[in-house]
């Protein structure tokens, strides 16, 4: 027999945000509990609106599965004295395994029990479980209220513990359990008697709440839809907005406001950002892709009293638009060029000077990297302009107002003094990007500008011994990393890092030679585990992962070289190459030294694997140059019979030193030939 267990947990309004973490959480908790308890069930799964977060469990067995176990105890030695009657240690081993001595197994020369343990009904057992499953939840921020010495995301004002009809008794909080929930705040009752588990998720309907956070999602989506194309238009739902939207209401009615179309001379963004991050507000745009002087909300309730709804919306978006309308009027009395002299007042970092001290590293930096990268003149022109002006919107009323615009409005406030598209494209690019999934900069010179802000980040903030550890990031410097290597990848570029890095160093003047190593190797670091995830998330294997990350400098060779020798070393051919070179690799740690001299070659075979060498280096060289690192690899490959061929005829550890010593060269030189390619002692053969 299978029974429906229901556990809600009722609380204040917990923030939109918290909520996904929140359910998935108590839905895996539960499930690892079940499995633990060996109660077997058909489904489970988790709903919640902002008041209430419930587990839901479908044909939960009724009682445990029984278990049989064979447990080993001392060995015979032990277990018997002389007349093979059970010692001390035999009848304690049967008392723990609550047996009888006589009922102890011999076998293998040790004594087993063999255990039958009765499965536990489940009513009895869930009264100990569900409290654990509610206390055992984590959260970003906690509260503490009354004067309990407990910690919860929001106070507990209710919980419901159902199996079937019947309530499982326990108290949390000094909150006892039961089978009396509460309605929407205002449409619902205060209180209501859930009879049946099975009941949960009908009769809150009948109380305003769509506690099914997948039902409410489609159901506010298809009302901003079908409000959308009733206008007209049509709504530019974010996924990111829905979600908080969806976690926001318990019973979703969305409606149609307007606003003044005097506003839509302002740039998109300017009325866009008001309207979604501080209003949650759905923007309406017209078949070509257009903003209309709409927008779409979301209230938690029905339909009664909408207009008065939508007139108090439409009032607090009208005082958000008017303060943007004048930040911009008062912005655009100057040119985006003037505000460079106000970033002087404003400190980058403790110690590193101004952001207008960064301004000028970044216009160096940027043209820097372009040189490096063989950008043309006018993109690197380009780059130089838009670096300088970067931050210049840091400071103007805007962005002071509305944070989200930083960059947003140095592109269109650029484009208003004729600053050009390409300059005040890399304006805007120079952050991206700006969180896991956006887009990269598309512009060389945006590129060049994003590239060098990320570097002189981490450079500058690194140099104050402020690197990220555990959790800590504070400056976001993974992401800024991440969107460094994403961004060259991206775009198939080699870019040697160190010589970045030795000139933001020149650039932030820091001379001390044991401070410019450590901040080379901190950096590489923290590229290098950026690079692991990356080409982790890429479906490299791991040992291929490690062969290659020894040296990171050029990021884009480092993914070429791990995409080429993951798909070389499935292959038979392989096998036998990364034999060989494991071997050379071996014998080529006792030498310091990879010079080579011919004249002291003895046997043909020491010639023959040497001119395999010299062939095997130069052909690499342009190999490498070309970026073909799987040509490369066939080119290493040719390595191999010459090699075995060289360990059948010779002792490498002669007894002539110099003999010796130049065999041994020959191998080192080899091994680091093959290592411009990957350490494949790191690899793994099955």
């Amino acid at each position: 027999m299978s029974r429906d267990l229901l556990l809600e947990i009722g609380t204040e309004e917990v923030p939109a945000h918290f909520m996904p973490g929140i359910l998935a959480q108590l839905k895996e908790n539960a499930a690892k509990t079940l499995k633990e308890l060996r109660l077997s069930y058909e489904d489970i799964r988790t709903v919640g609106t902002p008041r209430r977060s419930a587990l839901l469990v479908k044909g939960l067995a009724d009682r445990q599965a029984d278990v049989e176990s064979e447990n080993r105890g001392p060995s015979l030695a032990i277990a018997f004295d002389e007349n093979e009657q059970p010692t001390k240690a035999a009848v304690g081993f049967a008392r723990g395994q609550k047996i009888d001595p006589k009922d102890l197994i011999v076998k293998d020369g040790y004594v087993y029990a063999m255990v039958h343990e009765a499965g536990q009904e489940t009513d009895g057992l869930l009264a100990n479980v569900l409290p654990g499953l509610i206390t055992g939840l984590n959260f970003p921020k906690n509260m503490r209220w009354a004067d309990l010495d407990f910690k919860f995301v929001r106070p507990i004002r209710w919980i419901v513990a159902l199996l079937d009809e019947k309530v499982i008794d326990f108290t949390v909080a000094e909150v006892k359990s039961g089978n009396r929930s509460r309605g929407h705040r205002f449409l619902g009752h205060e209180e209501f008697v859930i009879e049946r588990a099975t009941d949960y998720e009908g009769i809150l309907k009948q109380e305003f709440i769509i506690v099914d956070q997948q039902e409410r999602r489609e159901l506010i989506r298809a009302q901003i839809e079908e409000l959308a194309a009733a206008k007209g238009g049509r709504a530019e739902i974010t996924e990111e907005l829905l979600e908080e939207v969806v976690y926001l209401v318990e019973y979703p009615t969305a409606l149609c406001g307007s606003f003044e179309e005097k506003y839509l001379q302002l740039p998109p963004e300017t009325v866009i950002t008001p309207m979604r991050e501080h209003q949650r507000y759905f923007p309406v745009l017209d078949a070509a892709g257009k903003l209309m002087p709409l927008f779409i909300t979301v209230r938690n309730g029905n339909r009664e009293h909408l207009e008065i709804v939508q007139h108090g919306n439409e009032r607090v978006l009208r005082a958000r638009l008017a303060d943007a309308q004048f930040f911009f009027d008062e912005d655009r009395k100057k040119p985006l060029e003037a505000y460079l002299e106000k970033l002087k007042t404003v400190v980058f970092q403790e110690g590193l000077g101004t952001i207008y001290d960064k301004s000028l590293r970044l216009e160096a930096l940027a043209a820097f990297i372009g040189e490096c990268i063989g950008a043309l003149p006018e993109d690197i022109a380009t780059a130089r302009r838009a670096a300088k002006l970067a931050k210049a919107d840091l400071v103007t009323g805007m962005v002071c107002e509305f944070t989200e615009l930083q960059g947003i409005m140095g592109r269109e406030y650029a484009l208003l003094d004729g600053e050009g598209e390409a300059t005040a494209a890399a304006i805007y690019e120079h952050y991206m990007p700006r969180f896991a999934g956006d887009e990269l900069p598309a512009t060389v010179a945006g590129r060049l500008v994003s590239l060098a802000d990320k570097l002189d980040n981490m450079v500058a903030t690194f140099s104050r011994g402020l690197i990220p550890t555990g959790s800590q990031d504070p400056f976001a410097l993974r992401r800024q990393a991440l969107g460094l290597v994403n961004s060259l990848l991206d775009a198939k570029c080699s870019l040697h890092l160190s010589a970045v890095v030795e000139k933001s160093m020149d650039l932030l003047g820091i001379t001390d030679p044991a401070t410019r190593l450590k901040l080379q190797s901190e950096v590489a670091e923290f590229i290098r585990l950026r690079l692991k995830n990356i080409l982790s998330d890429a479906g490299i294997r791991y040992d291929v992962i490690d062969s290659v990350l020894e040296d990171v400098d050029d990021s884009y060779a480092v993914y070429l070289r791990a995409a080429a020798v993951n798909v070389e070393v499935g292959k038979d051919s392989m096998a036998k190459s990364i034999q060989a070179f494991v071997r050379v690799g071996n014998l080529a740690k006792n030498s310091a030294s990879a010079q080579v001299d011919p004249a002291l070659f003895v046997a043909p075979e020491e010639t023959a694997l040497y001119q395999a060498y010299t062939s095997a280096a130069a052909a690499l060289e342009s190999l490498i140059d070309g970026s073909d690192f799987t040509g490369a690899l066939d080119a290493i490959s040719d390595l191999a019979a010459p090699i075995d061929a060289f360990f059948a005829a010779v002792m490498v550890m002669d007894k002539q030193e110099a003999v010796k010593n130049n065999r041994l060269g020959l191998l080192k030189a080899i091994t680091e030939l093959v290592g411009q390619i990957a350490d494949f002692s790191k690899i793994v053969q099955a």
